[in-house]
């Protein structure tokens, strides 16, 4: 799994949600009154053609669609946007169109008019098999409508995915490991597990700081972690990435875009991108708040607020931190010719000794199963 050195992916944030999770610290937003997704829909079309203007002549590998809850926008709305991408660049025959959907039996009922409009994956934001906890979670579904989803997802999409959050208050590894092999049961080619972690300034945050909110500790994560491994790869699904598993072939191809340092661009309020123009490398931010961003976009073309050429050594870092969350690590070649410096074989063969890195006879650098655990430690390490 080596990739293709000429994946470009295009972002679309959609920023709308029923309610927000309160673990979440997503750009992400509730509105009571219902959103003109005609006048967004329009604006989509037109940050993409002044994104085309500066980067053009690309092949799309990837597209995805994530937020918020994209799922809550129309068919009609989304093939607008996918239009709008085709007018602009050349659309790989190949190419991965991912859509993230809350599993409520609404929106699963879109899910042909999705297919119809081009996407071709979709991501369910499953989160938990346990009613008890989705409730905590603030989720909206309880697990059989999770599961209700998953199938119909299954019949209508060539590739499916979803998420779980595990590490939850009270997890023990027992109830992990049944909770786990429930999902494996229904799932495709792709899951993605992440440990549950308490962002700032959002609700759990606030509950944490006050006792009243206990996450497993560090031992008890660990084992859930552990835990994790080994009951996927025993189903055929081993991690490709830190939080992610898929059967071979099954990857997330475009997250596979920004793992691998590749160029995407990210349309709509608070996205990111990274474009190559003239030989440098751009980080773009666009404006967060919807409402001002469609403002802007309507006003001037596009919602940018921060457009930064990226140093080498800027580039080197974020190319260690995102290579090195996948299993198949980082070409070693490559990091010299971003850096313009090799990385220190001191530094290197300290960590090998301590198992927690590996080098292949292909010329890569790859952490392993022991090192995954403190992983930005040995990023850390490597980057000094």
């Amino acid at each position: 799994m080596t990739g293709r050195e000429q994946s470009f992916g295009v972002y679309i944030h959609w920023p709308f949600c029923l309610s927000k999770c309160p673990y979440c610290d997503f750009n992400s937003h509730v509105r009571r009154e219902p959103i003109d997704e005609t006048r967004f829909s329009r604006a989509f079309a037109a940050e993409i053609a002044a994104t085309a203007a500066r980067v053009p002549g690309r092949t799309v590998s990837s597209i995805f669609f994530g937020g918020g809850t994209p799922s809550l926008m129309q068919p009609s709305s989304l093939g607008t946007v996918l239009d709008a991408i085709g007018r602009h660049w050349t659309i790989a025959p190949d190419v991965e169109v991912t859509l993230e959907a809350n599993p409520t039996s609404v929106e699963a009922g879109r899910f042909r008019g999705y297919r119809t409009a081009g996407v071709n994956r979709v991501s369910l934001g499953v989160q938990a098999l346990d009613d008890r906890a989705l409730a905590e979670l603030g989720r909206m579904h309880t697990a059989r409508e999770a599961l209700d989803a998953v199938a119909l997802a299954a019949t209508v999409f060539d590739r499916y995915s979803f998420d779980l959050i595990y590490a939850r208050p009270g997890q023990t590894t027992e109830h992990w490991a049944r909770e786990l092999k429930r999902a494996l049961d229904h799932a495709g080619e792709h899951l993605s597990l992440y440990q549950l972690t308490i962002e700032p300034d959002t609700p759990f945050a606030a509950l944490h700081a006050a006792g009243k909110l206990k996450t497993p500790d560090e031992d008890t994560a660990r084992a859930l972690y552990d835990t994790t491994q080994e009951i996927c790869a025993a189903h055929g699904l081993p991690a490709y990435e830190i939080s992610n598993h898929a059967r071979p072939g099954g990857e997330c191809r475009h997250n596979l875009v920004y793992w691998r340092g590749h160029e995407y661009a990210g349309i709509g309020p608070g996205a990111h991108g990274r474009l190559d123009i003239e030989g440098r490398r751009h980080a773009t931010a666009t404006e967060k708040r919807p409402e001002a961003w469609l403002t802007q976009v309507e006003r001037q073309g596009h919602g940018i607020v921060s457009d930064d050429l990226l140093t080498r050594e800027e580039m080197s870092d974020e190319f260690l931190l995102m290579g090195l969350r996948l299993a198949e690590g980082i070409d070693i070649a490559r990091y010299t010719e971003i850096a313009g410096r090799p990385l220190d074989p001191g530094r290197i063969a300290a960590l090998h000794d301590h198992g927690l890195v590996e080098t292949t006879p292909a010329g890569r650098l790859r952490v392993t199963l022991p090192g995954f655990p403190i992983l930005d430690a040995v990023v850390a390490d490597l980057a000094a």
